[in-house]
């Protein structure tokens, strides 16, 4: 049967050279920079490297934000994420202030990200960067899913980016920089890891609901991401350096 696993598995030459790098970051993120912690949005990236994680029996917790608007695809994999995580590393779950997100429906409407890309970012801020703030106190490193592949903004990613250290305290690792996306698939299908089926139906990089579609052939990585934006505007801000702590981008 096709799948995500059978079109897209494919090792590049020193893909296992990429692994060992990948495994020795995350082996030795706590004793080299403090509390660590994993940011999940439970793509093809974050479950692999969650994997990793449990494999290793790394002491690392995990966190999702929940932003009430995943689907429901989505929400089964954290269901079933949570249900498997050892004690050791367990997956947490962080959600936005109801408050909030009802304050700004009443006042914007619900279809606001629509309408301007400034409605959109402050929808990502209430639904996103607030409750980031709160799965990062008292952390001094974060664990994401960047690699250099996914699109011309992160072309650059280093595996250790301290480019925020500075203003928030927080070293960034990403230790999957320098994987493709066959590489990605290669580990997932050789270690039958559960990934989100929406891959399946061609959805490469998965969001909230409403900001997200799947992609046709040809078309670029994030294409379905905040599809009518123009490219440069394409982050909500969880990547966007320099920020200060708690500040949208």
């Amino acid at each position: 049967m096709t799948n995500a696993v059978t079109l897209n598995a494919r090792k590049s030459a020193d893909h296992a050279a990429k692994l060992a790098e990948t495994e020795a970051l995350l082996a030795r993120a706590s004793a080299d920079y403090g509390p660590t912690t994993q940011a999940s949005s439970l793509g093809a990236e974050d479950v692999v490297i969650t994997h990793i994680i449990q494999r290793l029996g790394l002491t690392m917790p995990v966190f999702v934000l929940e932003t009430g608007a995943l689907h429901e695809e989505t929400l089964a994999l954290l269901a079933r994420t949570q249900a498997a995580a050892r004690l050791e590393s367990p997956v947490r779950v962080y959600r936005p202030s109801a408050a909030r997100v009802a304050a700004f429906e009443t006042e914007h409407g619900p279809k606001a990200m629509y309408q301007s890309i400034e409605l959109r970012k402050a929808c990502c801020g209430i639904r996103k960067l607030e409750p980031l703030a709160q799965a990062l106190a008292g952390h001094k490193a974060w664990v994401t899913g960047l690699r250099r592949e996914q699109s011309g903004a992160r072309a650059e990613v280093p595996l250790v980016d301290e480019s925020e250290l500075a203003a928030t305290g927080r070293v960034k690792l990403n230790p999957l920089a320098r994987w493709t996306w066959g590489d990605v698939w290669a580990y997932i299908g050789e270690h039958a890891v559960d990934y989100n089926p929406l891959h399946d139906r061609f959805f490469p990089s998965i969001g909230c609901a409403p900001c997200t579609r799947a992609i046709s052939m040809g078309e670029d990585f994030r294409a379905g991401r905040w599809w009518w934006e123009d490219e440069a505007a394409k982050e909500c801000g969880l990547h966007v350096s320099a920020a200060p702590e708690g500040a949208l981008a």
